[in-house]
Order: C-alpha cells, then sequence, then structure tokens
C-alpha cells in the first residue's frame, strides 16, 4: 500500500489523482489540503479518510473543523499547515499540485524529510530550480514530472539508457488562438480563452496556454529537470496533442510518448514510477488519426514564449519577476481588469523593472514576488 499526501487536491490535478486514487485498491491518501473549496474536501475526506487536512485560511479550517466533527481527521491552515502535510511522517510521496510560488516551502520541506516529489507545481522549479534540484540531489530524493510534456521527456528518457541529449522537443497545442494573427486578439474575451481545444485544466493554466505563458513557464522547468541548456530545447506547434514531447539524441534518433490528452496518465506514472499500471480510458486508435502536424510557434503574435527564453536568459530572480507578474495579469484578465493583449505587455514591464538579485535565496523569491505584485498595482 503506498500512501500519498496531495497538496491542491481540489483543483484540476489534485481531483484527477483522485479519481486514480479511487480506482485502485492500492494507493492511501494519508492528506489533503486546499484553498478554499470547504464543500469538495469535505466530500474527499469523506470519501477518502484521510489522517490530516488542511485549508489555507484558519477561519475555513475552523468552519471545516466543525463539519468534519463526526471524523477522527485532524485540521491545519496556513503554511504551516503545508509544512506539516508536506514533511508528515506516513506519507511516502507528496503530490503537488497547487499553482503558485506557494508550492516552494513545501516542496523543500519534503525534499528534506525524503519524500517522492510528483511535481505539478511549476512555480517551484521556474523560480527556485537553482535551490530544489541541488537539493532533491544532496537527499536522494527523485523529482517525477506530472505535467504531460516533462512527464513525456522522462519516459523517452527511458528509453535513451543514459546517452547524452541533443535536443529536447516540447510540444506545445497553440491553444486556443493558433493561426491568429495579434490584431485579431484585440478583443478576446475570458470566455474565449478558456476554450481551450484538447484540455480540461483550471481556469489560470488555460489563459496560461492561450498565451503561450505556459509553454515558458514548461521550458524553464524543463531546463531545470532535466539539466540542459536552454539552446537545447525547441517548442513545436502540434495541434492534435497526440505527441505530448520528443528527446533527439546524438545520432538524430527522436524518441517520443504519445497518447490521448488525459492528465491520468502522467499523474499515474509519477505515482508507481518505475511501475506502468492498467489505466481506463480512451487508447489511441492509429487507424482513425488522420495526420499529426508540426509548426513553428509565432514568437509575434505569442511573446509569452519569448519572454520566457528572455528570464532564463537572464537567470537570478527574473524568472520569477516572470512568473508573479503573469500571475497577477491572469488574475486581472480574468476578473476583466486588463485585456488578454496586455497580459505579456505586463510580463515584460516587470521583467525590466524588478531589482536584479543574481543567486535568490527562497526569501528573496518571495520578496521579488511582492515586488512584481506592487509594481503593477502602481501601474495598472
Amino acid at each position: 500500500m503506498k500512501k500519498i499526501a496531495i497538496l491542491g487536491s481540489t483543483g484540476s490535478i489534485g481531483t484527477q489523482t483522485l479519481e486514480i486514487v479511487r480506482s485502485r485498491k492500492d494507493l492511501d491518501v494519508v492528506a489533503l489540503a486546499a484553498g478554499r473549496n470547504i464543500e469538495l474536501l469535505e466530500a474527499q475526506i469523506r470519501e477518502f479518510a484521510p489522517q490530516v487536512v488542511a485549508l489555507w485560511e484558519e477561519q475555513d479550517a475552523r468552519d471545516l473543523t466543525v463539519r468534519i466533527q463526526d471524523l477522527p481527521v485532524r485540521v491545519v491552515s496556513g503554511m504551516e499547515g503545508l509544512l506539516e502535510i508536506a514533511a508528515l511522517p506516513q506519507a511516502e510521496v507528496l503530490v503537488t499540485a497547487v499553482v503558485g510560488m506557494i508550492g516552494i516551502q513545501p516542496t523543500v520541506a519534503a525534499i528534506r524529510a525524503g519524500k517522492t516529489i510528483a511535481l505539478a507545481n511549476k512555480e517551484t522549479l521556474v523560480t527556485a530550480g537553482h535551490l530544489i534540484m541541488p537539493l532533491a540531489k544532496e537527499h536522494g530524493v527523485p523529482i517525477l514530472p506530472v505535467d504531460s510534456e516533462h512527464s513525456a521527456i522522462f519516459q523517452s528518457l527511458q528509453g535513451g539508457d543514459g546517452n547524452p541529449i541533443h535536443k529536447i522537443l516540447l510540444t506545445a497545442s497553440g491553444g486556443p488562438f493558433r493561426g491568429k494573427k495579434r490584431e485579431e486578439l484585440a478583443d478576446i474575451q475570458v470566455e474565449d480563452a478558456l476554450k481551450h481545444p484538447n484540455w480540461k485544466m483550471g481556469k489560470k493554466v488555460t489563459i496560461d496556454s492561450a498565451t503561450m505563458v505556459n509553454k515558458g513557464l514548461e521550458v524553464m522547468e524543463a531546463k531545470w529537470l532535466f539539466g540542459v541548456g536552454l539552446d537545447q530545447i525547441q517548442v513545436v506547434v502540434h495541434p492534435q496533442s497526440i505527441v505530448h514531447s520528443m528527446v533527439e539524441y546524438e545520432d538524430g534518433a527522436v524518441i517520443a510518448q504519445l497518447g490521448t490528452p488525459d492528465m491520468r496518465l502522467p499523474i499515474q506514472y509519477a505515482l508507481y514510477y518505475p511501475k506502468r499500471r492498467g489505466l481506463i480510458g480512451e487508447r489511441l486508435d492509429f487507424y482513425k488519426l488522420s495526420g499529426l502536424t508540426f509548426e513553428a510557434p509565432d514568437l509575434e503574435t505569442f511573446p509569452g514564449l519569448s519572454l520566457a527564453f528572455a528570464a532564463m536568459r537572464r537567470g537570478g530572480n527574473i524568472p520569477t519577476a516572470y512568473n508573479a507578474a503573469n500571475e497577477k495579469a491572469v488574475s486581472m484578465f480574468l476578473s476583466r481588469r486588463i485585456q488578454f493583449l496586455e497580459i505579456p505587455e505586463v510580463i515584460s514591464v516587470c521583467m525590466d523593472q524588478c531589482c536584479f538579485i543574481r543567486h535568490p535565496s527562497v526569501e528573496e523569491i518571495l520578496e521579488t514576488e511582492a515586488e512584481a505584485y506592487n509594481l503593477i498595482e502602481s501601474r495598472w
């Protein structure tokens, strides 16, 4: 019986992780953490019987305690609660599925406690990869990617037998606006940007896909996860979302991972690695595939991707400025305070104006986030 804890259990990755648990008899949920969705968390508690649960707000935790007073479950809150769950002795695997830089400190705590990390929180490596990867190596802790693209790269590397990588080919669907030009995006509304053609994801990640910032974050993450240079990462637009990513080796051979666009596959692979388990769901039917196409990304229409490469080349805390600015800008777009095309503008301004720190600590990363937020509030 493998015991797991989930940070972000009420979000898209968290709920799909619990779908897998529901279908398996050899996974046991010992802890759950959520943001503000008390109703769904209560339902999850009653179904999966964790020992400890966390909510971000203390008042929400008090409310939940009353609602589940008939159950032997301890309720904690805030960052202290997340840190407790991350290092919970009973857990073997920590699924980090929270959104934002809130995931950094719990990931550090879990690594120090020797937990296997099933990583679905991009921001942890985007902003603190220079701290996280050496720490994981020091403690002998595996970081298993849950993102479909990074999982695909990881799976493709299993067939490489340790041979040097020439290039990572990171695929992108192109989002709902693939093929459109900048002038066509001037009046894009929230509802339009949330219509992803292939994947079912949370709102923030769906908007990031529409701007291609999501792919920029994945480029940053891939650099840290796989120890490659930026010039070894190539983004390829693949609208069918069948080829989830590829690895090219020095002899020109390319190994790819293919599958239907189902996030449960990379989640389950991370939970059971290196074993594979049966998974009920749609399978690829190559007789019905009309074709697989690939194209270069349109960096003029979607500058968020080129800004990501620029942020990583500058290094230091600039990827943090990029990420924090995007988080704030997406929130403002979702609340209709800015236009769709203003999202990369906000990112660019923060990258230019945040104070540069070459080797930021966790505290300095969080200070950069606050600086970016304050800068945006003063300008928009």
